[in-house]
């Protein structure tokens, strides 16, 4: 798990790298959450999720937002986060020309992050929004959303409520062959303690489904 160091907008971005073995290999990127409440690269389903993408084939890439870590900056709002995380899949890039594709996965605060991204990279061919704060963010902007993905919510959630999700994903139009899907992991809140495991297993479900099941599952 190789620590890197690449430039973003407002100077340097601390992140961890794990290089795919197979040439022409995805591109995972995964966004941490709310800076200002904790949010590190180090989460717990940051990191699941990195390991999660690894095992399948990726060369993934999680990171720390400006002012967090060794990442310069100061906390920016969201608009400044934006840059910073296409920054990330800029540097990812470079370091895999021959990358087929490129999904995204972000929680709460990135999970807003990804999908503003996902709008302006249509490279990005699929995504995961764990616990998507779409009480406190605006999600209108997914008009219509051009790659298929996956929400999952805690049915406890009280940080941000399952209704307020379901409640955008029914008015978000999608293109001809896309399709958002829901999962609510039972009794989890916004930070699903102690259902972590629960979490990924609906992930990996997902994800099974997408791209097929993981050498180590087969």
């Amino acid at each position: 798990m190789p620590e890197v160091i690449f430039t973003g907008p407002a100077g340097r971005i601390e992140g961890r790298y794990q290089p795919a073995k197979e040439k022409g290999a995805p591109i995972a990127i995964i966004l941490h959450p709310h800076p200002q409440f904790g949010g590190t690269m180090n989460n717990q389903i940051v990191y699941n999720l990195y390991y999660d993408f690894a095992k399948r084939g990726f060369s993934v890439l999680r990171f720390n937002f400006r002012g967090v870590g060794r990442s310069q900056g100061a906390f920016d709002h969201g608009q400044g986060e934006l840059s910073d995380a296409a920054a990330a899949l800029d540097w990812a890039q470079a370091m895999n020309p021959d990358a087929r594709a490129c999904w995204i996965a972000g929680v709460s605060f990135g999970a807003w992050i990804g999908m503003q991204l996902l709008m302006r990279r249509p490279e990005i061919e699929g995504f995961i929004s764990i616990a998507a704060m779409a009480n406190r963010y605006d999600f209108s902007f997914l008009a219509p959303c051009p790659s298929s993905g996956l929400f999952v919510h805690g049915s406890e959630d009280r940080v941000a409520p399952v209704k307020d999700v379901i409640s955008v994903i029914e008015k978000v139009k999608t293109q001809k062959g896309v399709k958002l899907e829901h999962a609510v992991i039972d009794g989890a809140n916004h930070f699903f303690d102690g259902r972590v495991d629960e979490l990924m297993v609906s992930v990996d479900e997902y994800l099974d489904k997408r791209l097929g099941t993981t050498e180590e599952a087969a």
